[in-house]
């Protein structure tokens, strides 16, 4: 798979690669997915698995699996600076952004939406060429296209708001075109209408766990509806997309004994990941130089274990198994889930190849339990939050019993639980900015304690009234962008 794959993406970069002066100029020369990429499924196939290599591997800028984690957590509340911070990430913990700051680059994701696009777009005409292409199999592939692209655009929407929309694949010189930004709420549309598609074309499995954990299956499609749902405030639609993966019993919570962390995260496609960007010997992951060595990049806030997770006075050995040793090495502070392969044994840098998991599935009960929240369901809420405690070993001194119908409370009981689920698994920020957006707002006192536990105090008001605006939320497009396309119009907040 890694192979083929890898093969694919070497020919698209050297065939044509990033423009200084062409908006998402990602490209082979004219002619060269029509002439030479589409002929055979096995070509078919090469294709699409490179819309999984492209999360990982990039001819130069930050790869995708490093923004997904940086635009996930560091402007929250769980990151403190290590060593070997630079400037550009200081910006993000004290909000103080500015579009030249290359984590706001882009480009690496539309480029993974391109290699997306082309499979969509040029897909289909294999079947007429290659006769040993079953519709079945084509439609497996376009589903595959049509997820990625999907969550592409997801992270997209959720990290910027207004966003260029491209579906159609820049393959020829005659396909780049300037393109001005889509409004928030049609990018969701499309996101939506593609997912859709996509269920009905999806697998259910590869038979092949490696397959059915780290490719599109039904269930993954099924998960990012989910997400997207109660991202929409739309959920009815989010329970049914979450109970098509409980209901389905093909994926349940790994049992929270002394394996847990090696199941889940030192080996990981465990039963209960869903979807996991699979890294290994041949492609490491960005994670172990980020979050190991004395310059470490990111370290635990100093309030993770004795705040979020909570530590018993009485009886040190009692602990919530997703804190210490998992979420975070007390001994330095370190980010441990890609760093570890147990509780009490580190990888090596040659082993560093901690898969990035998008979804597993402590992720849909509580992303169902907040859409019950918010729909009346309160006491359902409660009960999924207290199986996920009870796996987790949680404290007592984290429990909270708020009512039934007591939605702030409840609301804010599962932010904390997912805090203590996700740590470092790049949801917190969305988490924090899903729920304060709520209802115009409603809850905006998220943002504000999350900026009080972690902006440093000399800088603490000036971040608060920044968050006042809602552009804020949105980083600003990268300056390249702009100047390299006058269709496109800065996040008004960084004018």
């Amino acid at each position: 798979m890694r192979k083929i794959a890898t093969i694919l993406l070497l020919i698209l970069v050297s065939a044509g690669n990033y423009s200084c002066n062409k908006y998402l100029d990602l490209k082979p020369n004219d002619g060269i997915i029509r002439d030479i990429f589409w002929q055979s499924k096995e070509q078919l196939q090469a294709a699409t698995l490179g819309c999984y290599n492209a999360m990982e591997d990039v001819p130069s800028g930050k790869t995708p699996a490093e923004l997904f984690f940086v635009w996930g957590e560091l402007r929250a509340d769980m990151i403190s600076p290590g060593l070997g911070m630079g400037a550009e990430e200081l910006s993000f913990v004290n909000y103080n952004i500015l579009s030249t700051n290359t984590f706001a680059d882009w480009r690496n994701i539309y480029r993974v939406i391109n290699i997306c696009n082309t499979v969509i777009d040029f897909g289909p005409n294999v079947k007429n060429i290659d006769a040993t292409l079953s519709t079945a199999e084509l439609n497996g592939y376009l589903a595959e296209a049509l997820t990625v692209r999907a969550m592409m655009y997801f992270y997209l929407v959720r990290t910027f708001g207004d966003v260029p929309m491209k579906i159609k694949a820049t393959a020829t010189d005659a396909d780049i075109t300037n393109i001005a930004k889509t409004p928030k709420a049609d990018v969701l549309k499309q996101i939506v209408a593609d997912l859709k598609l996509a269920e009905g074309y999806a697998v259910e499995t590869y038979n092949n766990n490696t397959f059915d954990k780290g490719r599109v299956t039904k269930y993954t499609v099924y998960a990012v509806e989910a997400d997207v749902y109660l991202w929409l405030d739309d959920y009815a639609n989010c329970i049914a997309a979450a109970d098509k993966i409980i209901n389905s019993n093909k994926f349940a919570l790994v049992p929270g004994n002394s394996a847990w962390f090696n199941t889940v995260f030192g080996n990981g496609n465990s039963v209960e990941g869903i979807f996991e960007l699979q890294f290994d010997q041949q492609i490491l992951n960005p994670y172990y130089a980020m979050f190991t060595t004395s310059k470490r990049r990111y370290i635990a806030a100093n309030n993770v274990l004795s705040d979020i997770y909570t530590i018993d006075p009485q009886k040190a050995e009692n602990i919530d198994i997703r804190g210490i040793d998992a979420a975070v090495r007390p001994s330095d502070q370190s980010i441990y889930k890609y760093l570890g392969l147990s509780d009490d044994v580190a990888r090596t840098q040659d082993g560093s190849y901690a898969h990035w998991i998008f979804y597993r599935y402590a992720d849909i009960l509580l992303l169902k339990a907040e859409a019950c929240i918010n729909s009346g369901r309160g006491q359902d809420a409660l009960d999924i939050i207290s199986q996920i405690r009870q796996r987790g070993h949680a404290l007592s001194f984290s429990e909270e019993s708020p009512l039934p119908d007591d939605v702030a409370g409840l609301t804010d009981y599962l932010v904390k639980e997912r805090a203590r689920e996700f740590a470092y698994e790049g949801k917190r920020w969305y988490d924090l900015l899903r729920n304060a957006k709520r209802n115009n707002y409603a809850r905006m006192d998220i943002l504000r304690e999350a900026v009080l536990n972690s902006v440093p105090p000399s800088v603490q008001q000036s971040a608060l009234n920044k968050l006042k605006d809602p552009n804020s939320h949105y980083l600003p497009i990268f300056y390249t962008e702009i100047q390299n396309d006058p269709l496109l119009i800065q996040n008004p907040f960084y004018k």
